[in-house]
Order: structure tokens, then C-alpha cells, then sequence
């Protein structure tokens, strides 16, 4: 298997992609960013749940994707914006309002992973992850 630089970009690229491939269900390597990741895409409603499966090194994450009543995928779109050689910063005020609302930006705040609205709500600025639409 490959070293991977970036696994959060990974992480955010298996989900799009069994999206697209129509798969109901992929495993990825866990970690505790990822498992939050997943989490607010729950809570957005991208993906159906997720879970946390194995034990030790061998933990994985299962998410169970989700589709449009025309079984086209939810998730069309992901951009990683901060990825490990390049750190990107935001205050609270230049948190990018993705697609006029229709997506959703990911921070990683001083509070904890959430979503760009929450940020924006809470005042709190932080390292954009990712946007996702």
C-alpha cells in the first residue's frame, strides 16, 4: 500500500468517488479528524452515518453514502483547501460561503471541528479543511 501525504484529502476523495461509482458503503483508514469529518457530513446530511470498525491499528471508518430520488450522489464536489505543504488560515468573516449555501466548508477551529456556519456564528476563525457540494 502507498504512503499517503495527505490522508484527509483521501478520506474526502473515497467518499465522492463511491458516490459516483453508486457504491452504498466504503471503508477508509481511521483517525480522529476523519471520524469528525464524518460526523459533520452526517449531520449535513451528505452521508447516511458512519461507524467506527476494528479495533487497534486496524480500525476503519464505514460510511454509508447517500443518494437524490434519482440515485444521483449527494456529494458532486470536494475541494481540500489547507493540505499539509501549505496551511490555509481564515478569520471568522473570510470563511467562503460555498455554492450561495448549497455546499458546506469544513473548519477546524480552537473549538473543534464544524462546519463554515457554525464558525461564522460562533465568531471563531480557523483552518479551512476542505469545502464540499
Amino acid at each position: 500500500m502507498a504512503v499517503l501525504s495527505d490522508p484527509i484529502s483521501d478520506f474526502l476523495t473515497r467518499v465522492k468517488n463511491a458516490g459516483n461509482a453508486r457504491n452504498e458503503e466504503l471503508l477508509a483508514p481511521h483517525s480522529g479528524i476523519k471520524a469528525e469529518i464524518a460526523r459533520i457530513l452526517q449531520e449535513e446530511g451528505y452521508i447516511w452515518s458512519y461507524e467506527i470498525v476494528g479495533e487497534g491499528v486496524k480500525k476503519a471508518i464505514k460510511v454509508k453514502t447517500r443518494f437524490t430520488q434519482e440515485g444521483k450522489p449527494l456529494i458532486t464536489g470536494v475541494k481540500r483547501c489547507s493540505k499539509p505543504g501549505r496551511r490555509q488560515y481564515v478569520r471568522s468573516e473570510e470563511i467562503p460561503n460555498v455554492m450561495n449555501g448549497l455546499g458546506i466548508s469544513i473548519v477546524s477551529t480552537s473549538a473543534g471541528l464544524m462546519t463554515g456556519a457554525q464558525a461564522r456564528r460562533r465568531k471563531i476563525g480557523g483552518e479551512l479543511i476542505a469545502l464540499v457540494w
